[in-house]
């Protein structure tokens, strides 16, 4: 039985998700397949992912194919519960409830996994942590599973590298399809949609920091820039360091960059990017904001350490006034800021991520026999195919190489 705050909110839900389905043409071919050939007969998919409308149609996709779906968030504050009460109306198993503290979240993922199932989806790595350190008697089915994001990708090839990852998972994060667009365009996008539309600030003119330059940190710099501000990029590799000098933004330490931002956002994938001393050099009214997986990139600790008292100053805008009168403003509880206090990527953008999802779920189905525990790379053939239907779907046309252009290229 489903765990949701409300079921009578399913139709507001609902209307999302029709929303959504407009500007998923992809997704959409692939679900009408699925309901065709249903390659997910007798199959139990299990989901961990930010529980907003696109999420919602994929788990519809994949039912569509006859499978069982048990559904959860993986961000206590990007699920959205109108959504969640749509997803159990339509006959997805659902377990997920907007601001549930962290023991209620980690209930949720168990009852989600408890499904047994064969095949999972995961993002940021916590379905991948039960299942190994928790409940391993839970994947006692399991085939195999795909990882979303860079920061669960990370966590899988530490957990590979030392020999500790007891079943195969494909990196669809590493699809070009996914981190070339979601990663860079999706997050460039929503990460600025959920800081305007929750903060009604002037961008134009202002000095953003942004931690981090890799496909996330690009996206956001780069949509920065096209809203006028003077950006400031924040890097620990000194080769993205130089692309981003090469690429006319001011490079520098956070130590240096502290002091003179008007807005912060971090995109490593990494902890304790923002802190103490950080904290206590930026000028009153900064805008702190998060856009990596987990929120330990703007050490919470060190703010409320630093500050005298904290007040919600609008819905997702939390100020932490310090004791020399300053005040720190922190948005969506210093997680993702693009679905703690936005609606996530664009549906077009989550169309191709999505789409990568669905094939390799169809995949991993599919194999003739059970893969030995590793992390895998998406088969090139999926990626390029979810590229060529974009396309198409778009009405765009490209050129194909000729026989003689393809030897070519091929001989020396």
């Amino acid at each position: 039985m489903s765990i949701i705050k409300d079921r009578a909110l399913a139709p507001s839900g609902i209307k999302k998700i029709e929303w959504v389905k407009s500007y998923m043409p992809v997704l959409t071919a692939i679900g009408e397949r699925f309901q065709k050939e249903r390659p997910f007969e007798n199959k139990t998919i299990a989901m961990s992912i930010h529980l907003e409308a696109k999420t919602a149609y994929l788990a519809l996709t994949l039912a569509a194919g006859g499978a069982r779906v048990c559904a959860t968030g993986c961000n206590p504050l990007s699920t959205q519960d109108d959504v969640a009460a749509a997803l159990s109306e339509l006959g997805v198993e659902t377990f997920a409830v907007h601001g549930v503290n962290e023991k209620e979240y980690t209930e949720h993922l168990t009852r989600t996994l408890s499904c047994v199932p064969d095949i999972i989806i995961d993002d940021g790595g916590d379905f991948v942590s039960i299942l190994h350190d928790a409940a391993p008697e839970l994947s006692k089915n399991l085939l195999g599973g795909c990882e979303e994001t860079t920061t669960g990708v990370a966590r899988l090839a530490a957990r590979a590298a030392a020999g500790k990852l007891s079943f195969p998972m494909f990196a669809v994060n590493n699809a070009k399809c996914k981190h070339l667009f979601d990663n860079r365009h999706g997050t460039g996008q929503s990460v600025w949609d959920a800081i305007m539309n929750t903060t009604n600030c002037f961008i134009a003119g202002k000095k953003v920091v942004v931690a981090g330059y890799g496909f996330c940190g690009r996206g956001v710099a780069l949509r920065a820039k096209g809203l006028g501000a003077n950006v400031i990029i924040c890097e620990a590799d000194p080769f993205r360091a130089l692309e981003a000098y090469a690429e006319g933004y001011s490079v520098m330490s956070m130590d240096e960059a502290a002091s003179v931002g008007d807005i912060f956002v971090t995109t490593t994938g990494c902890k304790d990017i923002i802190v103490k001393r950080h904290l206590e050099v930026m000028h009153d009214g900064v805008l702190l904001a998060n856009a990596g997986h987990f929120d330990c990139e703007i050490n919470k600790d060190d703010l409320n350490a630093l500050s005298e008292s904290v007040e919600t100053r609008k819905p997702n805008i939390q100020g932490f006034k310090m004791r020399d009168g300053r005040v720190l403003n922190l948005l969506g509880e210093g997680r993702l800021v693009n679905l703690a206090a936005g609606n996530g990527h664009p549906a077009e953008i989550m169309d191709l991520s999505f789409a990568v999802q669905a094939l390799m779920m169809e995949h991993i189905a599919k194999l003739p026999e059970k893969l030995s525990p590793a992390l895998y790379e998406v088969p090139p053939e999926i990626d390029t195919l979810v590229a060529r239907e974009k396309l198409r779907a778009t009405g765009i046309n490209i050129d194909s190489l000729t026989t003689e252009q393809e030897k070519y290229l091929k001989s020396w």
